[in-house]
């Protein structure tokens, strides 16, 4: 938590450095999703862009396209959702330290 005898301007700038630098690091850090028993397996990182995927050669046989289809948008919606969940931790422990009452995080 930020000391209350400081400067409320000044607060405001090292939480918005700290913000800033927390959102470039995201870009390192990533989250792994595996579905199908690990047949498809995808690497997304905190600004949810796709880093890897993988596919067992088994679901590019005929006749596979629509579970191919069905476990890479489970993989991919799940690896959005875990990405996002570690970005909005990752601000969270930022807004925190300005006590807002719940719901009104930035």
């Amino acid at each position: 938590m930020m000391p209350r005898s400081a400067n409320p301007m000044q607060q405001i700038q090292k939480m918005q450095e700290q913000m800033l630098a927390e959102q470039q690091a995201l870009g390192d850090e990533t989250v792994e999703v595996s579905v199908g028993g690990g047949v498809v397996r995808v690497v997304m990182n905190g600004h949810q862009k796709l880093q890897a995927l993988h596919i067992e050669p088994a679901l590019l046989e005929p006749g596979e396209a629509e579970m191919l289809r069905d476990l890479l948008i489970a993989a991919v919606n799940e690896a959005v959702e875990r990405s996002q969940a570690m970005a909005g931790a990752r601000m969270n422990a930022i807004t925190s330290q300005l006590n807002l009452p719940p719901g009104l995080g930035i």
